[in-house]
């Protein structure tokens, strides 16, 4: 990348800036069947797992990241030389930090196709609305060692910039299925052999209990709910418990984030403690 580029020169990267920040709209990412991350953690992820289709950067930040420039280049990944008004157009946040990705969707539409072998761990997020919050989600299933992640119907879009960021690059790293119900999605994980669990504020079974009992040290299967609404009543009835995270203090619930992550590494624990099979 050259500091002197004619006019000319520049005008590719003003154009593909126009066609890039498209896709901050739901509607032009399906569309195109791309998506935006941004910052040289989620960029790193997803030159990992070949996911980039280009990558529009300031020389700032290429200086600071040179990894990053070498392993675009490597990988035959056009990189765009961009001003920081250019980045600016591609980002959502208050602070831009100088690098977006524009990257492959990789979702699965059917559950089926990565529940062959069995996950040890998967999470469905039904009617999770809050992209911070299934980012969040998503971020902790990784780090707790699921491998399946359902985006069913009337969840947010796993590809909405916020979630994107939330994630930290996790995104890359699991399966995201996405659309169809989640009343199908945790029906096929009871089939491949998964035990299916509801987190519910009101659930009768303690997690705590849950754990003693040894009836997390199985493959296991977590449906999680929106904050604001919960788990539907007849989607929490397909479950083989509704699970409730005990509250020692005065405060009267936990976040989404929270409560998945300690329900996550509860079974996380479990299963590796008790030798759940591999």
């Amino acid at each position: 990348m050259r500091a002197n580029q004619s006019h000319s020169e520049r005008q590719p990267t003003r154009t593909r800036v126009v066609a890039a920040r498209r896709l901050l709209r739901r509607r032009h990412r399906d569309e195109a069947g791309l998506f935006l991350a941004e910052g040289p953690q989620a960029v790193r992820e997803a030159l990992r797992g070949g996911a980039v289709a280009e990558l529009f950067a300031t020389a700032d930040a290429l200086a600071r990241h040179p990894d990053l420039h070498r392993a675009a280049i490597n990988s035959g990944v056009a990189v765009w030389p961009a001003n920081d008004a250019g980045l600016d157009a591609l980002t959502e946040t208050v602070t831009p930090q100088g690098i977006v990705a524009v990257c492959r969707q990789l979702h699965h539409a059917s559950l089926e196709s990565v529940i062959t072998p069995t996950p040890r761990l998967a999470v469905v997020l039904a009617g999770v609305a809050d992209p911070g919050n299934a980012g969040t989600v998503l971020r902790t299933a990784d780090a707790a060692g699921a491998s399946v992640v359902v985006f069913p119907d009337g969840a947010v879009d796993p590809y909405n910039g916020k979630c994107v960021r939330a994630s930290a690059g996790s995104l890359f790293h699991v399966d995201i299925v996405r659309g169809g119900s989640a009343k199908d999605a945790a029906e096929s994980l009871r089939r491949a052999g998964l035990s299916v669990f509801a987190a519910d504020a009101h659930g009768e079974t303690v997690l705590d209990e849950l754990a003693d009992s040894g009836a997390l040290a199985v493959r296991t299967a977590w449906l999680f709910g929106s904050e604001a609404h919960g788990l539907p009543a007849d989607l929490a009835d397909l479950a083989d418990r509704r699970v409730r995270v005990p509250i020692h203090g005065r405060a009267e619930s936990l976040n989404l984030a929270a409560a998945a992550a300690v329900c996550l590494y509860t079974s996380a624990r479990e299963q590796r403690r008790r030798g759940a099979p591999e």
